[in-house]
């Protein structure tokens, strides 16, 4: 019997292929996107995938909260948190923010895995004692949610560099403009932004609940 070596190789080179990008496919109807940039275009990437070990993280941080206590990212380590920006003197967006982020605490107030990270964008008029007696107004829960003063610098870069939260930044790229933004950035357990939500929408609050909870699945597998 005549036996075609090239058209054998041909359909094994096939199978192999199709083998590996099953292997990659990802159920976008169960997993949350990855963010790698400012642009925030949603990638779906597999743990087979060369690009897995390239996703954007969070980078370390150290900062203190509302009870004089050193805050790093390895406190955040193995959970899932919500991190955002805001100022206790704000007028505009900042009631509707912690608003929002009180509906989150009382939801996983319980949850050992989900915490809230909120960051002030005015830290040389947001000391510890300022922040503290805001905790007390609105009261924040020092176990679940940090508010976090520190040096301007670090905060200003975490916020355009690592969690691409100020949009101005992104047009205009000048260093003193005050960031402003009502964006709530959901973190995984391993520093990666999975995704993004206007803070100040109570339907957009929900839709966060429900992927946090996603995202609790997706770690648990």
């Amino acid at each position: 019997m005549y036996i075609d070596v090239k058209h054998i190789v041909f359909l094994l080179l096939i199978m192999f292929f199709y083998s590996c990008g099953r292997k990659q496919t990802v159920d976008k109807k169960t997993t949350l996107p990855f963010f790698n940039s400012s642009l925030f275009t949603p990638e779906w990437i597999a743990k087979e995938s060369p690009d897995y070990n390239k996703i954007h993280t969070i980078p370390d941080f150290s900062l203190v909260n509302q009870e004089g206590k050193k805050v790093t990212q390895q406190f955040y380590r193995g959970k899932i948190y919500v991190a955002d920006f805001f100022f206790v003197s704000c007028p505009g967006i900042c009631p509707m923010l912690v608003k929002n982020m009180s509906i989150l605490q009382k939801e996983f107030e319980n949850d050992k895995d989900v915490f809230l990270l909120s960051h002030t964008v005015m830290p040389t008029k947001d000391s510890v004692p300022v922040l503290r007696q805001y905790a007390k107004e609105n009261d924040i829960y020092s176990e679940k949610w940090n508010l976090v003063t520190g040096d301007k610098k670090q905060i200003y870069d975490l916020a355009r560099r690592s969690y691409f939260a100020d949009e101005d930044f992104v047009k205009t790229s000048d260093e003193e403009v005050l960031i402003h933004t009502e964006n709530f950035v959901l973190v995984d357990w391993k520093g990666r932004i999975r995704g993004v939500y206007n803070g100040t929408l109570a339907l957009d609050t929900q839709r966060l609940i429900r992927h946090i909870k996603l995202l609790k699945k997706e770690k648990n597998i």
